[in-house]
């Protein structure tokens, strides 16, 4: 008994030395929608100018859609109730007045995964001056962090990409819920249904041109987009195909794909001579060792409701593409 009881301290006092060296710290699973934004300040805050700076910024619409429809769905939260579960939100801005002017950024402080963005200044004007310099950085780091999350959550039913590799030398990753509308050499035409229309991308390649001028390229792109439209996407009636909106001026700028220099547009897509239109976002991938332009344009129509999600998915999707 004796021996039983030695052996039973020394087991127990292994096992706490063992946890007093484990140094894992396990936290809850984070939640929230893809783009929901818990914004973390005090009432009197949110109703000054600092709350307007954060609605005008961060809340503010996303350009290349046919309504007004912001990146993030913002919800105030009082700092007197940010505790317990509602710590457990993916994504968190917080907002804390009469502290030194600083933006920091936390990986993971509640629960996992999550992002927390910290803002704080002695006053209004301070935070402001935060804000408005350290905008850029604040909407990059939670953008790419819910692309990560989108790509998770549709990794877990993926479409079987193996001809798009075969044609294109590229990897991608999208939902099973995607069907192949149309293949024709080197175009890839991908469509998932939807209650109120269609979610589309196209995968396609054109001659890469190191010469090109920003300007001259960006006519390439729309002149290249419109083409593309007339020849394999047709409209309901005869002789009707998708086009790009003339009314509407395009965003140019760059981004990375694939750890490669791409050039992106955004805009609205019509169809000629029908009553069809919505928005695209549209990369030219410079894949210069294979002499192209890999092109990956995503455009949805969705009449009468709002498209701000399924504009997202899409982003997602095309940030998950691979040169092999």
């Amino acid at each position: 008994m004796q021996r039983f009881l030695k052996a039973l301290c020394l087991l127990l006092i292994v096992s706490a030395c063992e946890n007093a060296n484990d140094k894992t710290v396990y936290k809850p699973q984070s939640s929230g929608n893809i783009n929901d934004l818990s914004v973390v300040i005090d009432n009197q805050l949110w109703e000054s100018s600092v709350g307007e700076a954060i609605r005008s910024s961060i809340g503010a619409p996303l350009y290349g859609l046919p309504q007004d429809e912001p990146q993030y769905k913002l919800r105030q939260i009082p700092s007197s109730v940010f505790s317990g579960f509602v710590k457990n939100t993916r994504l968190v801005l917080k907002v804390t007045k009469g502290i030194e002017a600083d933006t920091k950024f936390y990986k993971d402080p509640y629960a996992s995964p999550q992002r927390l963005v910290l803002v704080s200044g002695m006053t209004n004007q301070e935070i402001i001056n935060q804000l408005t310099t350290n905008q850029d950085k604040i909407e990059r780091t939670f953008k790419a962090y819910e692309v990560k999350e989108k790509q998770r959550r549709f990794r877990k039913s993926l479409f079987n990409s193996s001809a798009i590799t075969k044609q294109l030398g590229i990897g991608i990753q999208f939902p099973s819920i995607y069907r192949l509308a149309k293949q024709e050499d080197d175009f890839f035409w991908l469509r998932r249904d939807i209650k109120t229309g269609t979610v589309n991308l196209l995968l396609y390649t054109v001659p890469y041109d190191q010469n090109s001028t920003r300007e001259a390229l960006a006519e390439r792109i729309i002149r290249t987009r419109d083409s593309v439209g007339k020849r394999h996407i047709p409209g309901p009636v005869e002789g009707s195909y998708m086009t790009t909106e003339k009314a509407y001026t395009p965003f140019f700028g760059t981004e990375e794909v694939a750890s490669l220099n791409s050039f992106k547009t955004k805009s609205i897509w019509q169809v000629k001579d029908a009553f069809m239109s919505g928005p695209f976002i549209n990369y030219w991938i410079e894949d210069k060792v294979n002499n192209r332009f890999l092109v990956a344009e995503g455009f949805v129509f969705a009449p009468s409701v709002e498209k701000r999600a399924y504009v997202f998915e899409l982003e997602a999707i095309i940030q998950s593409i691979s040169i092999q």
